[in-house]
């Protein structure tokens, strides 16, 4: 019989106003927006201004807040595609392993003599040593110091080469562990971007790896190309080095193992410093915005156990002497060791504003990059091209919502109009669904969202063209509707599998608007069925119990 349980019609009209209430965020977006960023500052930070706290309370609290991102060709934002300069990882490893190749060759200094650094490619450490006649000792010495290579391409191999060049020892990386390094390089430098944008509060932000040493970047919300550059240009190395010594030229002959740095605050001071760092910045765990003793703007800094054994370990016995805190090949800082610091805790100041110590802060919270980003391509696009998109798709779906309401209500009347009630709900869902997700909205998306409107009512459509064949047969209505609905749902889920699988596969295989796309296209064929299967039969049902027609026309 043609019967719905009391439970069903229930959990039907609830889904159905969940829905709506998820989606109506969407209908006061800017308000919304505003709640959500001051809500935000209100947890980071625990005090609101005057202006935050209206924003805070233009939206109810108790109403739901999930928005649908928008993506960067609806908000306008800033695209880059930069290149990451995979040497210079080469460099920095093989360089870094000075100290322990000298410590090992030291000991051996009766076989191998005395050693000294030599100047060399940059992808190479070379090692004079004065007695040639122990050169082979000497490279299996350093040979000992290698470790396999942690990948699969690489297996059975190991991470560095040495070799002899008359009396000089010759250390490279292996071409496995180059594209070992090459592959830990991108990945890190993904989540190290990301981690950036994410500290500078955007929303949704395209990160996502282009060949083999290539990353683009596109952020949503922000003002320009130049302010994501900023953001990301700079690698943020920290390191605190032992002080040799202070020049006014920045060409002198630092010495071997020493290089010449320039301080951040003292023009025409440039230190000399060893090139070994004491400790690294990838040993800090935490850095905070600060004030120091005077009250002007510092940043505080926490090692790990590691790194905070190491320093206390070197500020107890070098009291009296300074070392460097260097940024990105600058001196920020030259302090003297004025007394021992452990627990790994410390403080940097300098020349800079409470902006720039806080900007310092993020930069060395969320890591430094393993290498320089080369901006290939970068493009802004405005908030006023975002907008007209935004109004061309709004355009589209009212267009095509429109004609789909005329076409369903002239072809089938009564039950036409139930139709375009469950298209309206239908799309209210779906609207429901992407914020729940936190889905972008791009371009693509909204094509998505129209392409549904189009195609949710075909299930209608097959249910209604089977009623009336049913009505053909002489069987009473309500028999005609039972049958109409019954004998139509194999055809509707064929056809939505299909499809839903399509979406799938573009979503597997596609990037960025295709995405989207295959998204909006996948949450639409959920909720069109549903709304086609259960909210119209529903409809037909209850009109059905209090009619009681003998006959219907569809």
């Amino acid at each position: 019989m043609l019967q719905i349980s009391m439970w069903k019609r229930i959990a039907i009209l609830g889904a159905c106003l969940l829905g709506l209430l998820l989606a109506m965020p969407n209908g006061f977006y800017p308000r919304v927006e505003g709640h959500n960023d001051a809500a935000k500052v209100l947890a980071e930070s625990g005090v609101m201004d005057a202006e935050t706290e209206e924003a805070y309370d233009a939206w109810p609290t108790w109403l739901p807040n999930g928005l649908v991102n928008l993506g960067l060709d609806l908000r306008g934002g800033a695209h880059l595609l930069a290149e990451v300069k995979l040497e210079d990882v080469y460099e920095t490893r093989v360089q870094g392993m000075w100290g322990t190749v000298r410590d090992e060759l030291r000991a051996e200094r009766d076989t191998v003599g005395t050693i000294r650094a030599q100047d060399g490619a940059p992808d190479e450490l070379r090692v004079r040593i004065s007695k040639p006649e122990g050169m082979a000792r000497a490279i299996e010495v350093i040979r000992d110091l290698a470790q396999p290579v942690t990948s699969l391409t690489g297996a059975g191999s190991t991470d560095i080469e040495v070799n002899a060049d008359g009396d000089v020892l010759v250390v490279t990386l292996s071409e496995a562990e180059k594209l070992a390094t090459d592959e830990r390089t991108l990945r890190q430098t993904l989540e190290i971007v990301r981690r950036r944008v994410d500290a500078a509060g955007t929303r949704e932000p395209t990160i996502q790896r282009q060949g083999a040493d290539r990353v683009l970047i596109q952020v949503p919300g922000l003002g320009s190309a130049a302010e994501l550059k900023d953001l990301l240009g700079t690698t943020a190395k920290l390191g605190f080095h032992a002080v040799v010594g202070r020049t006014s030229d920045p060409d002198a002959n630092p010495g071997a193992r020493n290089i010449v740095v320039p301080s951040l605050d003292q023009e025409g001071v440039y230190y000399i410093i060893e090139q070994s760092a004491i400790v690294a910045g990838e040993d800090l765990t935490d850095a905070q915005p600060s004030f120091d003793q005077n009250g002007a703007p510092a940043v505080s800094f926490t090692f790990n156990t590691s790194g905070a054994r190491i320093f206390g370990d070197y500020t107890q016995n070098n009291i009296g002497s300074p070392f460097a805190i260097v940024l990105d090949n600058e001196v920020i800082s030259a302090p003297t060791i004025q007394s021992h610091i452990p627990g790994g805790q410390g403080i940097i100041t300098g020349n800079f504003g409470i902006e720039e110590s806080t900007n310092l802060a993020v930069l060395l919270r969320a890591g430094a990059l393993p290498a320089e980003l080369t901006f290939l391509e970068e493009r802004t696009i405005g908030p006023e091209l975002g907008q007209d998109s935004i109004d061309a798709g709004r355009i589209a779906c009212i267009v095509a919502f429109i004609a789909v309401l005329i076409f369903m209500g002239l072809s089938y009347g009564l039950f036409g109009m139930f139709a375009n009630v469950a298209l309206i709900l239908n799309v209210g869902m779906i609207f429901a669904i992407l914020s729940m997700m936190g889905a972008t909205l791009t371009l693509p998306g909204i094509a998505g969202i129209v392409l549904t409107i189009g195609m949710a009512v075909d299930a209608n459509v097959l249910i209604f063209e089977r009623i009336r064949e049913e009505l053909k047969t002489s069987k009473g209505p309500a028999r005609a509707i039972e049958l109409g609905y019954e004998k139509a749902l194999s055809a509707i889920i064929d056809a939505n599998i299909t499809t839903f699988l399509t979406a799938a596969i573009l979503f597997i295989m596609g990037a960025g608007p295709v995405r989207g796309f295959a998204v909006t296209l996948a949450v639409g064929i959920l909720t069109s069925v549903f709304t086609a299967i259960f909210v119209t039969r529903l409809f037909v049902v209850i009109w059905f119990e209090r009619r009681r027609p003998k006959t219907i026309e569809v």
